[in-house]
């Protein structure tokens, strides 16, 4: 069997399996179809472009699940996480990214390493030999796509993710607007001012629900159903849900104080989060929708504060394909009928960009291990990448499986910790400790040349 190994898709579990393997010292090909194939969400041919939100999430390592899983992406030497370090972007408490310079950078670290090619061939067979990792993510083409259903003799499951809108801050009304991160989270004045926040009253809140339950919506293919993640819920989707829903949710006023009117406490906030470095580009906070573009613009228009506003990117909406994978993969990531085969990121069930990658951190590792004929242990289930592949791999129930974010619900229990909200503090630190612990551990069993 040949000793290269082969990565199918070029976004961010696919980028970081092959920096892990070639790093190891394996002989790596890419084969990423962009841009000969284009997608109808990425823009460019970079490796590990990013196409919905331009953050990480939380960058906490001892109170927050993906914080702790930077940390260990980072002992691991990630170039995922070398990147968006690099191309950081005031966020509060969270790791926001300038998304061009961040996958270009990615792309040129990939590209200098001898031992990684680039290949834009279109796989669409399952290989019946060779050393291979598909990590072709939420828009796995329909060739491929039917190969699995093929193998798996089932259908794919699939759900829908949604895009949200980014406005240009130069069309930002900043006399009704204001900078501040909720709770003045971070610790300089950039990162507390980190976002923008348009305040709503009670009456223009249920104006812009009544719009946004009215406004023309994408209508979905025949055949398709809109089976939705929760964590990226269209905002018209949670509106349906309940006029308050929203109130709740992305648009909760809590934590903030507007200096325009420091009296009066806004009914709802949306907030918006710097997108590039220039600070030119706001993404709108958890507003991913299926409206239609003439509605976006209309319904978006209502906010205070975006009266005017210009849009460098309307929502969208996207078909997001997924495996089985409890009854489909091993503790290594490899698929059961066919060992030869692993999967990575988001195609196995894991959501977001920090989980996808992760997956692939993991998965070049232990693929680059089989080729060498090195043991690799299974990653320790009390880390965050092990609570992960544990859950994806056997731990979630089969006929309910849905897409999951890392989340401390994952982890295994310690004993003599207090439960409930009021013990959640110290039990996330104990958690965040032993995962650490585990974490170090099992990189300290395999050898990586500097």
């Amino acid at each position: 069997m040949s000793k290269t190994l082969h990565i199918v898709g070029g976004g961010m579990a696919g980028s970081e399996a092959a920096w892990q393997a070639a790093r190891l010292g394996v002989d790596v090909v890419i084969h990423e179809m962009r841009p000969k194939v284009e997608t109808f969400a990425h823009r460019t041919g970079n490796l590990a472009e990013m196409v919905c939100s331009n953050s990480f999430r939380s960058d906490d390592d001892e109170q927050n699940a993906v914080g702790l899983l930077h940390w260990e992406m980072r002992q691991a030497g990630s170039l995922i996480m070398q990147s968006a370090d690099e191309h950081r972007l005031p966020a509060g408490g969270a790791l926001a990214v300038d998304r061009d310079p961040f996958s270009e950078t990615v792309t040129a670290k990939l590209r200098a390493l001898p031992n990684v090619s680039v290949s834009d061939e279109e796989i669409t067979e399952l290989p019946d030999d060779g050393h291979w990792i598909f990590a072709t993510g939420p828009l796995t083409s329909g060739a491929l796509g039917k190969a699995l259903q093929a193998e798996t003799g089932s259908e794919a499951l699939a759900f829908f993710d949604a895009i949200a809108p980014i406005v240009y801050f130069d069309t930002i009304d900043m006399d009704t607007a204001w900078l501040q991160s909720r709770y003045d989270k971070g610790e300089t004045e950039e990162e507390q001012k980190a976002y923008i926040n348009c305040p709503m009253n009670k009456e223009q809140y249920e104006g812009f629900i009544d719009a946004l339950l009215a406004a023309e919506k994408t209508e979905f293919h025949e055949g398709e159903t809109a089976g939705y993640f929760d964590g990226c819920l269209p905002i018209e989707v949670m509106a349906e849900r309940g006029r308050e829903t929203l109130r709740h949710g992305p648009m909760k006023p809590v934590g903030l104080t507007n200096p325009h009117n420091p009296e009066e406490k806004a009914y709802a906030v949306v907030q918006l989060r710097r997108d590039n470095a220039l600070g030119t580009l706001y993404n709108i906070v958890g507003f991913q929708t299926k409206m239609k573009y003439g509605a976006q613009t209309e319904v978006f228009r209502r906010i205070p504060g975006l009266q005017n506003a210009s849009f460098a990117r309307l929502g969208g909406i996207h078909r997001n394909t997924f495996l089985n994978s409890p009854t489909l993969l091993d503790a290594q990531m490899r698929f059961k009928s066919r060992p030869n085969l692993r999967f990575a990121g988001q195609i196995t069930g894991v959501e977001g960009y920090v989980e996808s990658a992760s997956m692939g951190l993991v998965a070049g590792r232990m693929a680059a291990a089989e080729i060498l004929g090195q043991p690799v242990a299974d990653v320790p289930q009390d880390s965050a990448h092990g609570a992960l592949i544990h859950h994806i791999t056997g731990g979630a129930e089969a006929k309910t499986f849905q897409p999951m974010n890392v989340n401390f619900g994952l982890f295994r229990p310690l004993e003599g910790l207090r439960g409930g909200r009021r013990g959640r503090k110290d039990r996330y630190k104990a958690y965040t400790d032993r995962a650490k612990g585990v974490w170090q551990d099992w990189l300290a069993s395999q050898e990586v040349p500097a």
